[in-house]
């Protein structure tokens, strides 16, 4: 896992403030959270085996991200430490629906270099899976793409936060895994403009990645492999706090991919593992593990 830690600092009030409005809030929450962290504890309580390249300050944020890593045992061989900068921080709005705003000074994660990518070659060139995020800069995501697509892993590109990337950057990308408003931004339309689920697949095929994976919040996911369209129903479950459930799916689809699963079944279980997350507050708190995903799909919808 190629990505970026940052500590999130969370509030809760029934609406989101205006402009220039103050609202009292509630259930603050700080803890461990940055794409690439979330995803790699995710696939980590999936079963996987996981070595995270990733970049944190020198301060009490980062002794976080070391004792989380401990904890659910995830690799930090390349974890690098820039004492200039402070580690990622997050601000994270809730609103009484389960919808969130995020503010995100990346700190460190700005300073993940290719050097740092091609210093872990070596682990790279034994994985089965190199997935990375865009909460670094582009051209470290770019590189670690690169070197596993070169390696023969299968590569996974969760693009966000949102933004638009050169197509030598989605050519080495395996599955492409966008919600709605990336998937617009990657394709240069409009929020306004009308486009189907179908047509916009076939738009960000046509930008390079071998496959795509759009996931749609309440209404599921599809994925999209050529002419190939396969939807994947919702798993309905009352949210309670949507932040996690992006990187709930990302997680579990990369350790999944990596346990041997055909891309379609390890969408179903990523799906699931998205809506799972959805039912608590916080993120690393809420990403499910393991046997509580297997109980939950078992269940059935």
């Amino acid at each position: 896992m190629v990505g970026s830690f940052a500590v999130g600092l969370t509030l809760r009030s029934d609406v989101f403030p205006a402009a220039g409005e103050t609202r009292l809030a509630r259930d603050f929450d700080q803890g461990p959270g940055g794409k690439g962290s979330n995803q790699a504890v995710q696939a980590a309580r999936m079963g996987a085996v996981v070595e995270l390249v990733a970049a944190v300050g020198k301060d009490a944020f980062a002794d976080m991200a070391l004792e989380l890593y401990a904890a659910e045992g995830v690799g930090t061989r390349h974890l690098i430490t820039h004492p200039e900068r402070n580690t990622g921080l997050g601000f994270i709005m809730l609103d009484d629906l389960g919808e969130n705003r995020i503010l995100l000074d990346p700190g460190a994660n700005d300073l993940l270099s290719p050097a740092d990518i091609d210093a872990a070659g070596p682990s790279i060139a034994n994985s089965a899976v190199v997935a990375t995020q865009l909460e670094i800069p582009v051209a470290a995501a770019a590189v670690a793409l690169a070197a596993g697509r070169k390696a023969g892993a299968l590569t996974l590109l969760n693009p966000a936060p949102a933004r638009s990337l050169p197509s030598e950057v989605l050519a080495s990308v395996d599955v492409l895994t966008p919600n709605e408003v990336e998937a617009r931004t990657l394709t240069g339309l409009s929020s306004e403009e009308e486009c189907s689920d179908d047509e916009l697949c076939t738009r960000l095929l046509a930008l390079g990645p071998s496959a795509v994976l759009l996931t749609l919040g309440p209404r599921g996911a599809l994925l999209a492999r050529g002419e190939e369209r396969i939807k994947f129903e919702p798993w309905p479950v009352e949210v309670v706090d949507s932040t996690g459930a992006g990187d709930a799916f990302s997680g579990t689809l990369a350790a999944a991919v990596a346990e041997g699963a055909a891309l379609e079944d390890a969408a179903e279980r990523a799906a699931a593992a998205g809506a799972l997350a959805c039912r608590k507050l916080g993120v690393v708190p809420s990403l499910p593990r393991r046997e509580q995903l297997q109980e939950f799909m078992d269940a059935g919808r």
